[in-house]
């Protein structure tokens, strides 16, 4: 499969590197590694990116970025317990459903599973 015009590489503001990791490790087990003190590059299995330090969160009415999840009320509660808050709870739309999270960061996320 070419890579040609396809998205290859996401890039996440953040305001704490530190906490970006230390949560998306416990959320999802991805991996890291740090360049320097202000950016780091994350592995998720399948796609790599990468977080750099920002003053601000990036804006809720920004780019959104989606996973997708096989049990949504399981993912639901881990981010709450891993210190997110949610912005919207679960909704359903046409062919899925889905809930918005903050991490703690500041950075808002969605997380969605499709109808069974």
């Amino acid at each position: 499969m070419s890579q040609e015009n396809r998205i290859d590489y996401v890039e996440i503001p953040v305001t704490d590197l530190a906490a970006a990791r230390t949560f998306f490790e416990a959320l999802f087990g991805w991996t890291f590694q740090m360049w320097g003190d202000d950016y780091m590059s994350f592995n998720d299995g399948r796609l790599v990116g990468g977080f750099c330090r920002a003053k601000e969160a990036a804006p809720a009415t920004g780019i959104l970025v989606i996973f997708f999840s096989a049990d949504l009320e399981r993912d639901l509660e881990r981010v709450q317990q891993l210190g997110a808050t949610i912005s919207q709870d679960i909704f359903s739309f046409p062919g899925g459903r889905r809930f918005h999270f903050i991490d703690p960061t500041g950075t808002e996320y969605a997380i969605w599973s499709a109808v069974n």
